[in-house]
């Protein structure tokens, strides 16, 4: 897996050779989605590329006062804090990796300050941009039909885009008007939706991706207009173009799923109970999600989510 388009040198073996190790350890030891290890090979390549100009001939080389140079780069070049802060945890875990393998012997990053995380609160529309967002895929061709069912669905049940993109029909039940998926994780969880995505659901399963499949035999329940599964550029396009049409500015990939859980807890919902339907698990809450059956939260979405 090539980290850089640069000419092969020693100098280039002796800095792509571990990083490559370390990528190969990471895709084989772990259950890491494909879109982590891109996020990795992409983190690591702007470090070797940055290595390579200040001209480190080895990873042992690598100083606390490199890594400082480093990360003020990324401060020049307008990276925001998040980011920063995942590049940190990025080159922590890549650092561990060379001591571990007898490559190097001490992190230089140990003695860092971790980069400020600016936390900015996800944006929300409101209630009736939502209405209007939702309004625009208008007729009965198959590909308005999907993107009908794809925005209701996509905001009735908070879904990741990922998740909503990687959706099979067998996980989807309309009788129960569940969904079904797996997160991060690897965690799996049942979410509910309401009657107006279970419409939109219906009526493309049944009109129009018959009309997409093209023969095909797949299980995804969103197609492209070639009979593939959509892919998360092909949503946010299809986001995209809705919201201008819309009038709205600025909606972003994850729009919908973040009104999802600001309007639930804005209608009285139990903090506790969107974040199980989000999938947002961590150590000190697991335990109490697992007290919440799927009763509960199919009537708590019921009760106020304000598209039912």
């Amino acid at each position: 897996m090539d980290l850089e388009t640069t000419a092969v040198t020693p100098r280039t073996r002796a800095l792509d050779g571990p990083l490559e190790a370390y990528l190969d350890e990471l895709r084989t030891g772990r259950r890491l989605s494909a879109n982590t290890l891109d996020a990795y090979q992409r983190d690591l390549g702007d470090y070797a590329a940055f290595a390579r100009t200040h001209r480190l001939a080895a990873w042992r080389e690598a100083s606390p006062t490199f890594v400082d140079a480093y990360f003020a780069s990324l401060f020049k070049r307008g990276l925001s804090g998040a980011t920063s802060g995942r590049r940190r945890s990025t080159l922590r875990g890549f650092h561990a990796f060379l001591i571990r393998t007898g490559q190097s012997l001490a992190d230089p990053l140990v003695q860092l300050a971790p980069p400020r995380v600016d936390r900015r609160l996800p944006h929300a529309l409101g209630v009736a941009d939502i209405e209007r967002l939702l309004a625009q895929p208008l007729g009965e061709e198959p590909l308005k039909l999907r993107d009908r069912a794809l925005l209701e669905t996509a905001y009735a049940s908070g879904l990741r885009v990922s998740e909503l993109c990687g959706l099979e029909r067998t996980r989807l039940d309309l009788a129960e008007r569940t969904v079904t998926v797996t997160g991060k994780g690897s965690r799996e969880r049942s979410v509910p939706f309401g009657r107006a995505a279970a419409t939109a659901l219906v009526d493309y399963l049944e009109r129009g991706r018959p009309a997409l499949v093209h023969g095909r035999r797949t299980d995804a329940v969103f197609l492209n207009a070639r009979g593939g599964r959509l892919g998360r550029m092909g949503f946010w396009k299809i986001l995209g173009g809705y919201a201008r049409a819309a009038g709205l500015r600025g909606v972003h990939p994850h729009a919908l799923r973040h009104s999802f859980a600001t309007h639930l807890l804005e209608g009285g919902a139990d903090l506790r109970v969107v974040q199980e339907l989000l999938g947002h698990a961590s150590v000190t809450t697991t335990v109490i999600y697992t007290h919440l059956d799927r009763g509960y939260l199919k009537e708590v979405h019921r009760t106020f989510h304000p598209r039912p």
